[in-house]
């Protein structure tokens, strides 16, 4: 169920989680969710999230400007 409208049908899909840490933008693209049918809020599982935060902080090593990273590919 959907907790901002309180939907109760979710669908698999892909989204492009995107992150601004100080002068950089970190893209993730392809990062399967589960989204609201009603509202489109994305939802990610224990095993995507806990994927982004390690994706995310291996490029706040590299300190580029713009990361792109798809995450089909790196997880």
């Amino acid at each position: 169920m959907c907790m901002y409208c309180k939907c109760k049908t979710t669908i698999s899909s892909l989204t492009t989680h995107v992150v601004n840490y100080k002068n950089c933008i970190i893209i993730i693209k392809n990062v399967p969710c589960e989204e609201c049918e009603q509202c489109g809020e994305k939802y990610y599982s224990d095993e995507v999230a806990i994927q982004l935060e390690y994706l995310v902080n291996t490029a706040k090593q590299l300190m580029q400007e713009v990361a792109v990273i798809d995450y089909s590919k790196a997880a």
